[in-house]
């Protein structure tokens, strides 16, 4: 695809690094075919290649208009254009600089930006999320039922353990931001099953959002300041020898899997970044590698769901680790349909796309239903908080059934 940079665009990099992979479209129109949103509204514009055209467009005109705005907002970054795509085009960061160069020229309405910086200014920090979530909880029961069912409930945690020695093997975990204020419970089970194994998992408590909120927000600065927080609080333990940086949150493996890249051209963080990304893991690649013997027979066999989401399927390119990892201890699986759609979380979009979102959400159950499970498992908070809005099973992390195997685990009530 042949692209002219108009000079206003003639000493901005993003805008460069934009035309270079946009030049590498083929215009073969696959990526529609696996597309969410150009199936629900066959436009071409809702499809990857029509915002392709609409990001050159804007990049050889110097303008940014409100039908490439308002198509770009309905991506939902899923990536799974990128999987399908025969020419490698990497879709989903010349959308992201797309969005960031529209944000830099185009002020948004200001309901619009208000929601955005509520988002930005709440989600990444736990300490802020627990407050909002407990007042949720308590007037619960005034809402419309809608809402009602977008406010998770109170997770009860394991009782502390007893004393151990420190394991041989350490790991470092993500503590995230919505997850351990939502989900706390996936964390704490991760640690357990990770124990088991002779690992210790340790939750670095000065590190933070991964920056995925922000950087999707096209706050490209600030999430930068999250990632260099978050390589600063981890770095000590890397320097002594930490095998890896484990995400139970598949969205924000995703991200960290790119400090790399996005800090390649700052001096001083460069180096760490590449080798934070380097050490980045998905908690199911971590465990695929490791005996799981001790986790066979579970006492509770229900027929499970699996909801691979997006960023550990296109993301991570993980499709069908967490389904081997179950199988191997014998959990029996049902069957689902349409695996590559996307479920309509999507981080924030459910926020700023309800309606659209809504309607992903009520297809990807359908599909999830198709085997008639007993319960739902998924690897991402966002998708499990979605779909547990609406879903008739239950819905957790999947690591959680892992855990089942623990034993005398007890549990008493959690923060939030």
């Amino acid at each position: 695809m042949y692209l002219k940079l108009h000079s206003d665009f003639a000493g901005n990099a993003l805008a460069h690094e934009a035309a270079d992979i946009i030049k590498n479209c083929v215009h073969c129109g696959f990526c529609n075919a696996t597309c969410p949103t150009y199936q629900e509204f066959f436009d071409e514009r809702d499809g990857p290649r029509g915002r392709l055209y609409l990001v050159k467009h804007m990049l050889e005109s110097g303008e940014a208009g409100d039908a490439t705005r308002l198509h770009l907002d309905r991506c939902l970054t899923c990536r799974a254009c990128e999987t399908t795509c025969p020419s490698g085009v990497r879709y989903g960061r010349a959308a992201d600089i797309g969005r960031e160069i529209i944000e830099q020229t185009k002020e948004r309405p200001v309901v619009d930006r208000l929601k955005r910086t509520f988002a930005r200014t709440v989600f990444p920090y736990p300490e802020r999320m627990r407050p909002l979530l407990a007042i949720g909880r308590l007037t619960r029961w005034l809402l419309p039922a809608s809402l009602r069912r977008q406010i998770p409930s109170r997770q009860k945690l394991p009782a502390p353990a007893a004393e151990q020695a420190a394991a041989q093997r350490k790991m470092i975990v993500l503590g995230g931001c919505v997850q351990s204020a939502a989900t706390p419970a996936t964390n704490h089970a991760a640690q357990r099953v990770f124990r088991r194994l002779g690992i210790d998992l340790v939750d670095v408590a000065s590190a933070g959002c991964c920056g995925a909120v922000s950087y999707h927000l096209a706050a490209r600065e600030e999430a930068l300041r999250f990632v260099r927080h978050n390589i600063d609080a981890w770095w000590p333990h890397v320097e002594a020898g930490a095998e890896a940086i484990v995400s139970t949150a598949s969205g924000c493996g995703v991200m960290i899997r790119e400090y790399g890249e996005l800090l390649e051209d700052d001096p001083a963080y460069a180096a760490k970044a590449q080798r934070i990304s380097e050490l980045a893991r998905d908690v199911s690649e971590v465990l695929e590698k490791e005996d799981l013997s001790a986790f066979r027979g579970l006492t509770a066999k229900r027929a499970t769901a699996v909801h691979c989401p997006c960023t550990l399927s296109h993301g991570q390119k993980l499709e069908g680790a967490v389904e081997r990892i179950l199988e191997r201890i014998g959990l029996p699986l049902v069957p689902t349909s349409e695996k590559h759609l996307c479920c309509g979380s999507a981080g924030t979009y459910s926020l700023f796309q309800p309606e659209i979102s809504k309607r992903l959400l009520e297809r990807k159950l359908a599909a999830l239903y198709v085997g008639r499970p007993e319960q739902i498992v998924t690897a991402n908070i966002g998708c499990q908080l979605h779909l547990a809005s609406q879903s008739d099973v239950p819905v957790k992390h999947w690591i959680e059934l892992l855990d089942e195997q623990s034993g005398d685990d007890p549990r008493i009530s959690g923060d939030g």
